[in-house]
């Protein structure tokens, strides 16, 4: 059975919210990593555009992929905190920014004359996507957005959200779980 939940409040707009968010904590059921295999990443990643369909990760990519998801959520964490940032996040979302070339190449094909392409061997796609979600990460920390940028107040999930007015849950199953335990709690005092 595959445990379905919805994106987190503004994960549709980020996707370096998105991928922060692609481990799920699921009571009393082991995590839930949508990144957990070659397989997976690539679907996520072409699931959201950020890879061409025929993409295929290998595992060194997904890794690549799942270390770059860490570093977001230290960052991520560092603002909900308010505290500096790790010197090794910033690290990693700069390196991915400055290793993505910025344009299309322009090519000759007798066929289709002269053209813009972006070739896609396996690296080039990963390191496109990662440039993707580090620059959204990077234009999300420092947006007027970023102030509205919350853990999730349902333990145990641990994905971020963006609040919108006094919402505190990434969603309507972990805001249903945190009622429940306080009206519990109300009750047995």
């Amino acid at each position: 059975m595959r445990f379905v939940i919805d994106r987190a409040p503004g994960a549709d707009l980020h996707p370096g919210l998105d991928v922060a968010n692609s481990r799920l904590a699921i009571p009393g059921q082991p995590a839930l990593d949508l990144l957990e295999s070659p397989e997976a990443a690539t679907r996520w990643l072409i699931d959201r555009g950020l890879a061409p369909a025929d993409a295929v990760l290998h595992e060194i990519c997904a890794e690549r992929l799942r270390d770059m998801r860490a570093r977001i959520r230290e960052l991520f964490e560092a603002h909900v905190r308010q505290t500096a940032p790790p010197p090794a996040a910033l690290a990693a979302i700069n390196a991915a920014m400055t290793r993505v070339p910025t344009a299309a190449e322009l090519r000759w094909d007798p066929d289709r004359g002269l053209h813009r392409a972006t070739p896609h061997p396996t690296d080039q796609v990963v390191d496109r996507a990662l440039g993707v979600l580090a620059a959204d990460v990077a234009d999300l920390l420092t947006s007027a957005e970023a102030s509205r940028l919350a853990a999730c107040d349902s333990p145990p999930c641990v994905r971020f959200l963006l609040r919108g007015g006094r919402r505190q849950w990434c969603s309507v199953r972990c805001g249903d779980r945190a009622r429940a335990a306080r009206a519990y709690a109300r009750k047995s005092h």
